[in-house]
């Protein structure tokens, strides 16, 4: 038993590392095309086409100086990121590699939970700092988390009726011989735009409005709070486009191909934002509540109802 719980230590500590060293070339390879998609070149100092870019930035934001505002509810104002990042490592570990992990019969709720619980640490933050614009950022995540999530879930559920498991080893196996990008095509745009929302990414980059909020919730904190902030958004980005490529794309994690798939997602995530504009904020309210809600709905009546026929007809 204490073997098994070093060796689930030791293989977490590793999945941290490489998943933050992902992050980092995520953060160069974002840079890279947002700066070909403005024309220019991107970091291409720092060593070889600037690939030491992300480790200079590491130092860079850990060694400035760490601002505590003196009005602010310290303890909380401190501690929100932390909690914030080890949240957003936390979804990793239910990756369903052959090791496990924390991958289980019910890890598509596991996930579900703990990317739910994010948004508390950045109403803390925003409210901990007593600045109206923190205070104003924090609050329109709620509201935009609110509007969304309820879609997203019944998105999701419609995946999970027509594999009747909420293990994410199960969506491997029935997506052997057909993607379930071909087969739930409206729902699957739908659940892509709806994790862009779950990012804050743009066009949905509400929280983090800078023309009118100052950079939002984050805007009072500095050095490795902010360094932990933005490392945690990234590691949610790289989670994402992997739920991405498990749920639409068969996401076989033996294979190479695999890391293709999420490869693309990614890029998919960084085009969207060297593309579009920032919505308005209540029209994303209109688009989940009066589109995407219903729509969800019919879909997941008729997958419900197809899961159904499915299981009595193979009985």
């Amino acid at each position: 038993m204490l073997s098994d719980v070093v060796l689930f230590i030791f293989t977490s500590f590793i999945q941290i590392v490489c998943v933050l060293v992902g992050v980092a070339f995520f953060t160069l390879f974002e840079r890279k095309i947002l700066g070909y998609i403005h024309l220019r070149k991107g970091p291409n100092k720092l060593g070889i086409m600037g690939l030491l870019q992300p480790f200079s930035d590491a130092i860079k934001l850990f060694s400035k100086e760490q601002l505590l505002p003196i009005y602010s509810n310290l303890l909380i104002f401190y501690f929100s990121p932390v909690i914030n990042f080890f949240l957003a490592v936390l979804l990793w570990q239910a990756i369903p590699f052959f090791s496990m992990n924390l991958n289980f019969n019910l890890s598509f709720l596991f996930i579900l939970s703990v990317s739910s619980l994010g948004v508390y640490t950045i109403m803390l933050a925003g409210w901990s700092s007593n600045s109206n614009y923190a205070l104003l950022g924090g609050l329109r995540a709620i509201a935009q988390m609110i509007s969304y999530e309820v879609s997203l879930i019944l998105i999701l559920l419609s995946f999970l009726f027509l594999i009747f498991s909420f293990n994410m080893k199960d969506l491997m196996v029935y997506q052997e011989n057909a993607w379930f990008l071909f087969i739930l095509l409206p729902l699957g745009v739908m659940l892509l735009v709806s994790l862009l929302a779950e990012t804050n990414r743009s066009p949905f980059d509400f929280a983090e409005g800078e023309s009118e909020l100052v950079s939002g919730f984050n805007v009072e904190y500095s050095s490795g709070s902010f360094a932990m902030i933005f490392l945690a958004e990234y590691a949610s980005i790289l989670f994402m486009s992997m739920l991405s490529s498990i749920l639409l794309m068969g996401g076989n994690l033996n294979n190479m191909f695999f890391f293709v798939k999420l490869g693309i997602v990614g890029f998919f995530w960084i085009w969207v934002r060297g593309s579009l504009p920032r919505y308005r904020y209540d029209k994303l309210m209109y688009l989940v509540w009066k589109s995407y809600l219903p729509i969800s709905l019919n879909m997941l009546m008729f997958y419900v109802a197809m899961g159904m026929g499915l299981m009595i007809y193979f009985m």
